[in-house]
């Protein structure tokens, strides 16, 4: 297996070589490369985007990426994208079970389901939300892929994903993330075996770190933690199968050598990693709550500003000292849609089951939600010493746009249709006067 070597800084322009020389000097397309390379630029935004968001590489590989077959059409039985048109969407409180890994081989692209979206990926706008479950590595199926429709944050929750992307290769265990810019080709591997987790699929502007207001210079996710990989290349030649998600649909190629093989690189549009145990959480030290906003790891911002395209955010091990507060998630109600899912641990709201790691919730706009009867018991009557929450990391895809559920998330043996229940004993505490019927 490749030794892993990155470098750190989110956004920073990288120039790294595997092969000493190979980055051309004062200029980024010489007559001709050396090694015998080609020179590609990856583009990831608009040609006159501001410079501080403009976003791109150049390559220097060894074959240049035009060089495969044509794309034919590939049907997938559980991978959907826009537009979110095969169920209503509904403002019923919906949860899942962790989906089973399978008993059959599958690799990452057979192992995508899709539970929700929203949006348009042909105007740069919205969602995909998909869970996978795996236990084949792309290398022995001989597949590469790449997203034409947009960026894909990884979230593993059981088993290492191992990715070889045209850039480097990028690990990422459970408690960490991976991003994959949108149209770079990557392969997943699994070198723990089976691997199970999350993929939010943003459509709209890339994710960054959000900005820190009157939080001041330092918190929440800091930009030297963001970890890029360096360059290293395949050279081999074979009978292999591009496979591109482009226009809502997949669509696959033959291609006779590995497309990751760019032998140098420099720029600012590559993957990255990050671990979550260095989120540095922000929180009350007095009473009430701050808005769950103030966990959020990466944003993709939206108009008018301030409101989210997607916010990833996570709620780790932190203390919890909030004095005469009820401490828990409290009973809400948002614009916000909100797709959760639970690495590993107990999230707070939810003491009583039903939500366990590998598991999913979505809480559409205004959907009523929060604390189960059991935890709002005792919680309310707690004795509020500070408290220290270590087995816990939950996270969330919450974004502007409703998110349909798929007809495979509505039909799959692992929907809870008894969600609702846990909310359904919640007892009767108004001290006042009934009012006469």
């Amino acid at each position: 297996m490749t030794e892993l070597h990155y470098n750190s800084g989110f956004g920073n322009e990288f120039s790294t070589e595997a092969l000493e020389g190979a980055l051309p000097k004062g200029r980024n397309t010489p007559q001709k490369v050396n090694y015998g390379l080609y020179a590609e630029q990856l583009t990831g935004s608009a040609f006159t985007m501001p410079r501080a968001q403009n976003k791109r590489s150049w390559l220097y590989r060894i074959r240049p990426s035009v060089a495969h077959e044509p794309f034919k059409q590939l049907k997938h039985k559980t991978l959907r994208s826009t537009p979110f048109d095969e169920t209503p969407p509904t403002p019923n409180q919906l949860r899942w079970d962790p989906t089973p890994i399978p008993q059959q081989e599958t690799d990452f692209i057979d192992g995508l389901h899709t539970m929700s979206g929203g949006g348009d990926t042909q105007s740069w706008a919205g969602l995909g939300v998909h869970v996978y479950a795996s236990n084949k590595s792309m290398k022995l199926s001989k597949r590469y892929f790449y997203n034409a429709d947009g960026e894909m944050l990884f979230v593993p929750q059981q088993g290492t994903l191992y990715i070889r992307t045209e850039m480097g290769v990028i690990e990422a265990s459970p408690g960490e993330i991976i991003v994959i810019p949108r149209g770079i080709k990557f392969a997943v591997d699994f070198p723990d075996g089976a691997s199970r987790g999350y993929v939010c699929e943003n459509y709209g502007s890339p994710f960054i770190i959000p900005d820190l207001g009157p939080i001041g210079a330092n918190g929440l996710a800091n930009p030297r933690d963001f970890l890029t990989p360096v360059a290293a290349y395949e050279d081999i030649e074979g009978n292999f199968e591009l496979v591109a998600k482009f226009g809502g649909q997949l669509w696959h190629a033959d291609i006779s050598s590995s497309p990751l093989d760019i032998v140098a690189w420099h720029g600012n549009y590559a993957p990255y990693k990050y671990d979550l145990a260095l989120f540095n959480v922000i929180n009350t030290v007095s009473y009430d709550h701050l808005d769950p906003s103030i966990f959020t790891v990466l944003t993709s911002p939206s108009y008018p500003p301030g409101t989210a395209n997607i916010d990833f955010v996570i709620f780790p091990p932190r203390w919890m000292v909030a004095t005469d507060t009820f401490r828990p998630p409290y009973f809400h109600r948002n614009v916000m849609s909100e797709f959760m899912g639970l690495i590993h641990g107990v999230y707070d709201a939810k003491e009583s089951g039903g939500f366990v790691p590998g598991g999913s919730s979505l809480h559409n706009c205004m959907t009523a939600h929060g604390p189960d009867a059991g935890v709002f018991d005792k919680a309310s009557n707690d004795d509020l010493k500070p408290h220290y929450m270590d087995n816990t990391l939950a996270f969330m895809f919450e974004s502007r746009f409703v998110m349909r559920p798929t007809k495979y998330a509505m039909e799959n043996k692992g929907l809870q249709k008894d969600y609702y229940k846990c909310w359904q004993n919640m007892p009767r505490l108004f001290a006042g006067k009934k009012n006469a019927a």
